[in-house]
């Protein structure tokens, strides 16, 4: 999708993150045995820290991505779509913002994680260019981690 806008989240878009992460996992919940890491993460700290990024549709909020910088990477701790809304280009235009902010911020990788669970992570993260790394069990998950040097 051509020309998704990204913008820094507000406190009062909470409920929209909640609500948009809450439709993003809930159907991983039976795959995993209990709810995936980003449905219990503190979106309110998340924005507070500047560190949520979304992006709108017609006003209402259809992609989430939770960006921390570290030493040497950009972390990408969260990236979610609407499920009405996947196959549009969000998650692309998404991971194109995290390239952006992190060459902004002088950093030449992405790194994240996914379930090992979420096996559609598991065939779209390499498709953009993302390389396995490594595989461990972690926090009660079993988990994928991904890196994507710029």
């Amino acid at each position: 999708m051509q020309g998704v806008a990204v913008s820094q989240a507000s406190v009062g878009d909470q409920k929209a993150i909640h609500d948009l992460v809450d439709r993003a996992y809930r159907g991983y919940v039976p795959r995993i045995g209990k709810r995936p890491a980003p449905m219990t993460d503190n979106y309110r700290q998340r924005i507070i820290d500047g560190e949520a990024y979304v992006t709108r549709i017609d006003g209402c909020i259809v992609g989430l991505i939770v960006l921390s910088p570290r030493d040497d990477y950009l972390h990408i701790g969260n990236i979610a779509v609407d499920p009405d809304r996947q196959r549009e280009g969000i998650g692309t235009a998404l991971l194109g913002f995290a390239e952006e902010r992190a060459r902004e911020l002088g950093l030449t990788e992405l790194r994240l994680y996914t379930n090992a669970a979420m096996t559609e992570n598991l065939d779209y993260y390499p498709k953009r260019g993302f390389t396995v790394v490594e595989r461990r069990h972690e926090d009660g998950f079993d988990r994928v981690y991904f890196s994507r040097v710029l």
